[in-house]
């Protein structure tokens, strides 16, 4: 199927993205299609599923999980090295169809296949990793003269949900994990990006991935809704919105969930920062993929006496951004996902100017392509401080005193990541402890994120960690064994005086 699918896209033809359920490429009751947003044309279309093909997919699921069960670490690991090298050697039209169906520019998008490539080898290496204890029950009186082990088990049916601003490495993360723990998965994709993720799962089945181990599916809300609520599934691995977030925990009820959702990223400039680095790094950030991201930059809070300094600086490093076509390989900013999504940063942008900030840059938008937007000294009732954007908008604020920007910081909603420009290790540490985030990144943007590291947030930024490792620890349940009478250990109370 990834043939099929990559030739489509050489031809320049709509890439045609079918269901996969039970070991077939089905193509089912209708088709979506999904209208590029820099080229406003048809660029790919999908199969469609319905309540039928939803319950052969969880009944298949079900029947199949056992199977994948039995497949030995080592093979689950070869599988997907193999995947690893299969996403480098087809990186250029992998990225070509990021751009076409989202807008993303070809430079971004060959990074995250990168980051495809790099997440499945790290999967591999964890999946031969996964072990167990010897548990040391004779340290107490009650475990004398028995042993105990544990091994992690695979949890059965897994549910991977994606989202449409990293399509491609989210799943590699999800499914690459999952399959690396044992499970079967259903994918649930993204309607703006079926073509990519059709592709990600056709390369994996391609690389030697068993037909029991996933069963694809295109759909809305609804389907998603339905596969959430499917008692069939053990654990669900979600990526979106908070109120989507919120809906996937009610359809799921008691499942094991894994919720990676919103943010409001912010990032602080201390007056010992490198300002023109800090500039440079933020305006790269906060505006790649147009800033569809969880953590993109999106505010900057800079100490009083340099904000000059940096505003200076940053609209200079904005202003070599080249905003334009994404299939050209130097555009740094592509389009938005939807007309819809940018009007939303242009009328924000809008909203902050009449309550007295400047727009130093953008505020405006042909189509889906949002020009980037600087905000200067936006108040903290402005939507573009309070919410999240999720565009290619960035608001710059100065501060007076430490301890209080990081308590303004913590007033969002959201708790994803944080950035830091300092040399002052004091700084680092309060800032590590006191901000509301699952991750700090030190002298660098809120924007930064390794794919082996623990990624993940706080109160509405959703709770679990993505990351191979820790994905697999909710992919994954831990069974005891115990043995009555048997020990590994000493098994006698106290010593007698035989040797006396």
């Amino acid at each position: 199927m990834l043939e099929v699918i990559l030739k489509s896209l050489a031809d320049s033809e709509p890439v045609h993205a079918p269901s996969y359920v039970g070991g077939t490429w089905t193509d089912t009751r209708d088709s979506g299609q999904r209208t590029g947003p820099y080229v406003r044309r048809t660029v790919s279309t999908a199969s469609t599923v319905g309540p039928t093909d939803i319950s052969e997919a969880i009944e298949k699921a079900d029947r199949y999980a056992p199977q994948v069960a039995d497949l030995a670490p080592a093979a689950r690991a070869d599988t997907l090295e193999c995947a690893s090298a299969a996403a480098t050697a087809h990186r250029d039209a992998l990225a070509r169809l990021l751009a076409l169906e989202l807008g993303k520019p070809l430079k971004d998008g060959l990074t995250e296949i990168d980051r495809v490539a790099s997440t499945l080898a790290v999967c591999a290496s964890e999946a031969r990793r996964i072990g167990g204890e010897t548990l040391p029950v004779a340290g107490w009186g009650t475990g004398v003269g028995n042993s105990a082990f544990t091994y992690r088990a695979p949890a059965g049916v897994a549910l991977a949900i994606t989202p449409f601003n990293a399509p491609a490495n989210l799943l590699a993360h999800k499914l690459g994990a999952s399959f690396a723990a044992g499970n079967t998965t259903l994918v649930k994709s993204p309607p703006q990006a079926p073509g990519t993720t059709a592709a990600i799962v056709a390369l994996l089945l391609d690389s030697g991935m068993p037909p029991q181990a996933v069963q694809l599916l295109h759909g809305g809300g609804e389907t998603g809704s339905a596969l959430c609520a499917a008692p069939e599934v053990d654990v669900i691995s979600f990526t979106g919105s908070a109120p989507t977030g919120a809906a996937v925990a009610r359809a799921a009820g008691a499942k094991r969930l894994i919720l990676e959702l919103g943010g409001n990223a912010a990032t602080i400039v201390c007056e010992d920062a490198d300002i023109a680095a800090a500039a440079k790094v933020c305006a790269r950030t906060g505006y790649s993929n147009s800033g569809q991201s969880c953590i993109s930059v999106q505010r900057v809070y800079v100490h009083r006496s340099r904000y000059a300094d940096f505003l200076d600086a940053f609209t200079a490093a904005v202003d070599t951004l080249v905003v334009g076509d994404p299939l050209d390989p130097g555009t740094d900013i592509g389009s938005m996902v939807d007309e819809a999504a940018a009007d939303r940063v242009v009328t924000w942008a809008a909203e902050a100017r009449e309550l007295g900030a400047g727009i130093l840059r953008g505020g405006e938008r042909d189509g889906a392509t949002v020009r980037p937007t600087i905000v200067a000294g936006p108040p903290d009732n402005a939507s573009v401080v309070m919410h999240e954007v999720f565009g290619a908008l960035v608001a710059v604020m100065p501060y007076d005193d430490f301890d209080t920007v990081v308590a303004t910081c913590n007033t969002s909603r959201y708790g994803l990541q944080a950035g830091l420009f300092t040399h002052d290790l004091k700084r680092v540490f309060t800032a590590w402890r006191r901000l509301e985030v699952g991750g700090l990144i030190v002298n660098g943007s809120s924007n930064f994120r390794l794919d082996h590291v623990p990624f993940g947030g706080v109160k509405d930024s959703g709770f679990g960690r993505e990351s191979p490792r820790w994905l697999i620890d909710d992919f994954t349940t831990v069974k005891t064994l115990t043995l009555r009478g048997l020990s590994v250990w000493g098994d006698r109370t106290e010593l007698g005086d035989e040797n006396q």
